[in-house]
C-alpha cells in the first residue's frame, strides 16, 4: 500500500469550527430540538419500555460481563477509560492508536491494554449524525484496531455513556449503535450494553455504574429502579466506580443539577444496606484531566481528553464542597509528582495551570483562527455603518449601543452561568468597545468618501459609494471587531473565571489529550493517567506497510505517524483498602 497522507478532509474531519456562524445556527436548532425530545419523548423511557425483561435478567447481564474479562497473573483486571472523542481525526485517532496497543510502554512502566473500554460521553462532535458516528468515531477506532472477523461478535467489550452532543438527535443514533442486541463492531471492540445506562461487574468486589443524565435534566424512574435492583443484587461490601457524563463537582458554582443527579445515584448504592462503597467517581465532559480527593480518600476524576478541543485548567478551584448523601464533603485538588525534579506541584491537573494560562493568550489571534466568524463581524460592522450614513445622530448611536449590549449580554447569559454582575459588567465593556470602534471608523470612512467621491447624479454612483464603504468597514469588523471578541474571552477567562468553554473552543487545540488505565484488585486499585502532549498533523499520518487489508490484524493499525507517538504518565494514583484506605501519587 502506497504511503500517502489522509487528505480527504470531508471523510477525515479537522477540529470543528465552533464559531462558524452556520454551525452555531445548526447547534442552536439541535439544542432546541433535543430539549423538546427530552421533555416529550425521553428515549430512556422508550428503551426501558421495549427492553421488557425481568429484573433478574439485568443482574445476569451485569454479572455475565465479568466472564468477558481476563485477569492478569496477579489476579488484577485492567480497564480503560476515554471520553470526549470524535472531534478532529488527528487527535481522536492518536488516542485510539494508544488504546489499541496490546502493551503501552511509558518510561520504565509497561501497561497492558484494558480488557474493556469505557467511553465516558460525547462520542461525536459537534452534533450527532450518521456521518459523524461513522467518520469521527467508528473509522478511527476501526483503523487503530482493525476488525479481524466481521462475522465474529466476540471481542473486547466497549461500553459508552451518552453526553449532551450524543443527545442532540434525541439519542436515536447512540441507541442504534451501542444498545442493539447484535453487537456493534467498533474495530476490534464490540458493544455490550442494552440501555444508555448500565452496571457491570468487573471483579468479585468491583462494579462499574454508568448513569445517563440526559441533558443534565434528571434520572428517569426506570433508571432509578434499575440501579436499585442492581444494588440489592450485588455482593455485600462491593466497591462501585460511579460514572457520569458530567463532573458535577466541578460545576457547583454554575449548575448543581448534574451533581444532584450523580449524588442521587450514589445514594442508591450507599443506602442499599449492603455495605457498598464508592471509592471512585469518573466523568468526562470537561476536556482536560483533573482529580480531587474527598472523604475517606474518595477520588473524583475528570478525564475528557479523548480527542476533543482542550479546556482550561487554571480556572479549577483548589477546594470544592459538595453534598454527598446526607453530609457535606470537602474536596481538595490532588497533587501530582513532577517527574523532572521530584517536587510536588500544587494540583492534579493536565495541562498545568501555567500552560493553560499561556494557551489562553492565543485568543489574541482570534480574528484569523476564526475567520468565518470574523467575516460575520465584518458584515455586521458594514450594515451598521450604512445605518450611520443614513442618520448620523445620537439616537442612532444609542440604538447601535443597545443592539450590541443586548446581543452580547444575551449571548453571555446563555453561554456563561456566572454572577449577574460579572455578566453585565463584562458585556457592557465589551459592547462599549465595539460601539466606539464602529462609530469612529464609520464616521471617518463616510467623511472620507464624501470628500473624495465626486457625485454626478448617476444611479450607479450610489452602489459604488456603498461598495467603498464595504471595502473600508468589512476589514475593520474582521480585524478589530473580531479581535475585540477574542480579547474579551482572553481577559474574562484569565481573570474572571468566565468563558471556560468559548475561550478554548475558539482555539481548537487538539493536543494535551489524556485517558485512564485502571488496574482493579480485591484490595484496591491503581489508576494510570496517561497524557499525550503533541498530536501528529494531517500530513504526518501514513499508510502502515504491515497492514494487510485482505487479512487484517487487530494489532496492526492501518495508519501510523511519521514520528512515534510519545505518551507520558501524568500521574499514578494508588488506593488500598487494607489495612486502611490510603491514597498516594507516584
Amino acid at each position: 500500500m502506497a504511503e500517502k497522507p489522509l487528505d480527504d478532509t470531508k471523510t477525515y474531519p479537522h477540529m470543528a469550527h465552533w464559531f462558524d456562524p452556520v454551525l452555531l445556527l445548526k447547534l442552536l436548532n439541535n439544542v432546541v430540538v433535543s430539549s423538546m425530545f427530552g421533555q416529550y419523548a425521553d428515549r430512556r423511557l422508550i428503551i426501558a419500555a421495549l427492553d421488557t425483561v425481568l429484573p433478574e435478567e439485568h443482574t445476569k447481564r451485569a454479572k455475565d460481563f465479568r466472564s468477558r474479562l481476563t485477569a492478569d497473573k496477579d489476579g488484577a483486571v485492567w480497564i480503560d477509560w476515554v471520553a470526549d472523542l470524535g472531534d478532529g481525526f488527528d487527535s481522536t485517532y492518536a488516542v485510539a492508536s494508544l488504546l489499541a496497543r496490546k502493551e503501552l510502554k511509558i518510561g520504565e512502566v509497561t501497561l497492558p491494554r484494558g480488557e474493556a473500554l469505557i467511553m465516558g460521553g460525547d462520542e461525536v462532535y459537534p452534533k450527532a449524525s450518521r456521518q459523524a458516528y461513522m467518520n469521527q468515531l467508528r473509522q478511527p477506532y476501526a483503523w487503530a484496531a482493525p476488525d479481524h472477523d466481521r462475522k465474529d461478535d466476540n471481542g473486547r467489550p466497549v461500553l459508552a455513556i451518552p453526553g449532551n452532543h450524543d443527545w442532540y438527535d434525541g439519542l436515536v443514533l447512540f441507541l442504534a449503535y451501542f444498545c442493539k442486541e447484535k453487537p456493534w463492531h467498533l474495530g476490534a471492540w464490540r458493544s455490550y450494553q442494552r440501555r444508555s445506562y448500565f452496571a457491570v461487574q468487573i471483579t468479585d468486589t468491583w462494579w462499574l455504574w454508568a448513569t445517563d443524565i440526559q441533558l443534565a435534566d434528571d434520572m428517569d424512574q426506570p433508571q432509578a429502579d434499575y440501579f436499585k435492583h442492581i444494588a440489592a443484587s450485588m455482593p455485600e461490601n462491593s466497591k462501585v466506580i460511579l460514572c457520569s457524563a458530567e463532573p458535577g463537582w466541578l460545576y457547583t458554582d454554575s449548575n448543581r443539577k448534574s451533581w444532584e443527579i450523580m449524588e442521587y445515584a450514589a445514594s442508591i448504592a450507599l443506602n442499599a444496606g449492603r455495605g457498598h462503597t464508592i471509592p471512585v467517581l469518573l466523568s468526562g465532559d470537561t476536556h482536560h484531566y483533573s482529580r480531587y480527593v474527598g472523604r475517606d480518600d474518595r477520588q473524583y476524576v475528570t478525564s475528557g481528553g479523548g480527542g476533543a478541543f482542550l479546556h482550561p485548567t487554571h480556572q479549577l478551584e483548589q477546594d470544592v464542597s459538595v453534598g454527598f448523601v446526607d453530609h457535606r464533603e470537602a474536596l481538595k485538588l490532588g497533587t501530582i509528582s513532577d517527574q523532572t525534579d521530584a517536587k510536588k506541584s500544587t494540583s492534579a491537573a493536565y495541562p498545568s495551570f501555567s500552560t493553560s494560562k499561556w494557551l489562553t493568550f492565543r485568543n489574541v489571534f482570534f480574528a484569523f483562527t476564526n475567520w468565518d466568524f470574523s467575516l460575520l463581524m465584518g458584515a455586521i460592522y458594514f450594515l451598521l455603518s450604512i445605518v450611520i450614513s443614513l442618520r448620523d445622530r445620537p439616537d442612532v448611536y444609542a440604538l447601535i449601543a443597545a443592539v450590541f449590549g443586548a446581543s452580547l449580554i444575551g449571548y453571555t447569559i446563555k453561554q456563561e452561568v456566572s454572577t449577574r454582575f460579572k455578566i453585565w459588567f463584562s458585556s457592557a465593556i465589551h459592547a462599549a468597545a465595539h460601539v466606539v470602534v464602529l462609530i469612529c471608523a464609520a464616521r471617518y470612512a463616510i467623511a472620507f468618501n464624501n470628500e473624495h467621491f465626486a457625485w454626478r447624479g448617476e444611479w450607479w454612483e450610489v452602489w459604488t459609494w456603498f461598495g467603498l464603504l464595504a471595502a473600508e468597514m468589512v476589514p475593520v469588523g474582521f480585524l478589530i471587531g473580531s479581535t475585540l471578541f477574542g480579547l474579551n474571552m482572553l481577559i474574562t477567562c484569565l481573570f474572571f473565571r468566565m468563558n471556560r468553554n468559548d475561550a478554548f473552543s475558539s482555539l481548537r487545540i487538539g493536543a494535551y489529550n489524556n485517558f485512564l488505565r485502571l488496574r482493579l484488585t480485591e484490595d484496591g486499585f491503581d489508576m494510570f493517567a496517561i497524557g499525550l502532549e503533541n498530536v501528529p498533523q494531517r500530513d504526518d499520518w501514513v499508510a502502515n506497510p504491515k497492514h494487510d487489508k485482505n487479512n487484517p490484524d487487530p494489532e496492526v493499525p492501518v495508519f501510523i505517524p511519521n514520528a512515534e507517538l510519545k505518551p507520558h504518565l501524568i500521574e499514578k494514583v494508588q488506593l488500598r483498602f487494607r489495612p486502611r484506605q490510603s491514597a498516594s501519587t507516584v
